[in-house]
This record gives structure tokens, sequence and C-alpha cells, in this order.
């Protein structure tokens, strides 16, 4: 076995000095130090020799291993040296010529939007979850409740890819993969861009943002989704921000509601903003399905859930006052370096 370890550890040295690559140095750590490396192995045979050779055989590869890492880092070293020397000469700037000015651009408005809903979330314990835009019909539709006559299945409604593939229509499948693949407790939120098939116009575009969200949990309530919603607006819009809850329907939830808040311009009196309404839309909620929990295969007498829907070109819209969504997609920079 010395004879073994000798060879191993000339080979080794051997091959750290003619090595020209860090990731090559690497390699080498693994092939000869590993949990599957030559020396590894060999000392998995230390149980077959004697009591006598066991310290000694022992000590020996211990010195090897140490003598293998030591040369190794001085490798490491003098091969990155090598690099920032040749970093440096090939990014050589000439500081006598003259820079000119550079305006650092910012984030765009819908940007800005996606990551204060995000902190706040965050700051709720929530997980912010992406998803791929390219959906299966199941995960959009089927497993959400949606019905095989709902509208939005419509080609007039949704961008279809074929008959199983299609844009998806909002970020609830994102929803159902964490379902898939995580147990409960589930506590998310997943902004991205969705797909219809909307006439552009002042308040529609075929492409937009969304961000939803959704907790499933034992013992959950209407009263915690409620408390969830209004900690939100306030933190987003202001500790005066008032909000109204009025039932409606979704198929993937039940109870569902639709949430408004109170208008910004008229603080509820009614103006041309709101319609004379005094209160805007801004988002959609209610108690997960049984049924869409049962889909993901979890158990609705054990676990409760709710989710919420909302639009961030509505967010932002209703935030700044912007009463066109296409001054966000047009680039427009004396509209942007407004915000």
């Amino acid at each position: 076995m010395k004879e073994q370890l000798l060879a191993i550890k000339e080979k080794a040295l051997d091959s750290i000095e003619n090595c020209t690559d860090i990731k090559e140095c690497d390699a080498i750590r693994i092939t000869f130090l590993g949990k599957k490396g030559q020396l590894t192995a060999i000392l998995k045979q230390m149980g077959r020799l004697s009591a006598e050779e066991r310290p000694v055989i022992g000590q020996m590869a211990n010195e090897i291993r140490t003598e293998i890492e030591k040369t190794l880092v001085e490798k490491q070293g003098r091969l990155k040296l090598v690099q920032i020397e040749k970093k440096l000469e090939e990014e050589a700037v000439d500081v006598t010529v003259s820079l000119k000015e550079h305006k650092l651009g910012k984030a765009h408005p819908l940007t800005q939007t996606i990551n204060e809903i995000s902190a706040i979330f965050a700051g709720m314990g929530y997980t912010v979850v992406d998803g791929p835009e390219i959906d299966t019909v199941a995960r959009v539709f089927d497993l959400l409740n949606a019905e095989e006559n709902h509208p939005s299945r419509d080609p007039s409604d949704t961008f279809y890819i074929d008959d199983n593939t299609l844009l998806r229509t909002q970020t609830s499948s994102v929803q159902i993969r964490v379902m898939q693949e995580q147990k409960p407790p589930i506590a998310i939120i997943s902004p991205g861009r969705v797909y219809r098939r909307d006439e552009v116009d002042a308040t529609h575009s075929p492409i937009f943002h969304q961000c939803e969200g959704l907790v499933v949990d034992k013992g959950l309530t209407f009263g915690d989704l409620k408390g969830t919603l209004i900690y939100f607006a306030k933190q987003y819009y202001g500790e005066d921000m008032e909000l109204r809850f009025r039932p409606h329907h979704f198929p993937f939830t039940e109870p569902s509601c639709e949430i408004d808040c109170q208008c910004f311009k008229c603080h509820g009196k009614g103006c041309p903003t709101c319609k004379g309404e005094g209160w805007i839309e801004i988002l959609g909620a209610g108690m997960v399905h049984p049924n869409v929990l049962r889909n993901c295969g979890i158990d609705p007498e054990i676990y409760s859930g709710f989710a919420f829907g909302m639009g961030i070109e509505r967010l932002t819209m209703f935030k700044h006052e912007i009463e066109d969504m296409r001054l966000l997609y047009e680039n427009n920079l004396r509209f942007l370096s407004q915000f």
C-alpha cells in the first residue's frame, strides 16, 4: 500500500505542476482527494491492514494529502496572478483619453412597481417565485377548476401554440407548479408577463404584467386574506388608503371577491377618473377552491388557502395618475424620466 500511496503522490504532484488552468486544479483535487478520488479509495482498504500497519499507513496518507493540498493552493495562487496580469494587460485604460458623460438610467415604472410589491410581501414572509410564460392548458385552466366553456379558454381570448400549450393568461400557473412541487405551508407571490388577445387601447394590451399571491396552511380564513390585502394597500398607497370588498365569482376561489380602492383624485366623492363611483377596482381574490387544492395533491380537509391577483399596470397607473397604459410601453424618455 505504501507503493500505491507514493505512486498517487507522484502522479498528483506531476499533474499539478503541468496544469495551466484553475478549473484544471479543481479537477485534480477531485481526482485525487475527492470522495471517489484515488487517495480516498486507498484509505478505504485500510481495514485489510494489521493493527501495526494502520497507524503508519494512516500517517503517511495524511502527509501525502496535506502535501497535495498545499501544492494545489500554491499552484492556484500562481495561476490567479497570471490571470490578473493578463486581464490588466487586456483591459489597460488610457487615462489621458477624455471621457464623455454617461447618464445613468433607472428602473422602468413597471419594474419599480414589481420591486416595491415584492419588497412588501417579502417583509410578510412571502417568497417571490418565477415560472415559464409558455405553459400547459392543464396548469393554466384545468387544474385551476376552470370550466370547459369558460370564456378565457376561447381562442379569441387566448394565444394557443397547440391544443395543449399556450401563452399563460395569468401567473396562476406558477401557483399550480408550487403546490405540485411543495408541501404546505406555502406563501408566495408570482409577478410576471401574461398574454391575452386584447386590442391595444388606453387600458388594454395583449402583453401586460400581473402579480398573483398564494398562501396555503392550516386554519386560514377569509379574515387572513382581508388583513393581508389591507396591510399591502396601506404599505403601497399610504396609511389613509381604504379598501372595499365585493362578492364575485372566480372558478379557482370560493368564496371570491373583487377589491376596490378609494379613488386617489376624489377620495370617494366621485370624479371622471373613477367614473363617478368614488372607487376603483384593483384586484381579485378569494379562498382557494377545494378542487384546486385537491388537484394539486393537497387535502382540503386539512389545509385551506387564499389567493389574489393584481395587474401591475393598473397599480402603476393609479399610483402615478397615468391615464393611458400605452405610455408605459412607448419608451419615451421624457415620460419615463418622471418616475
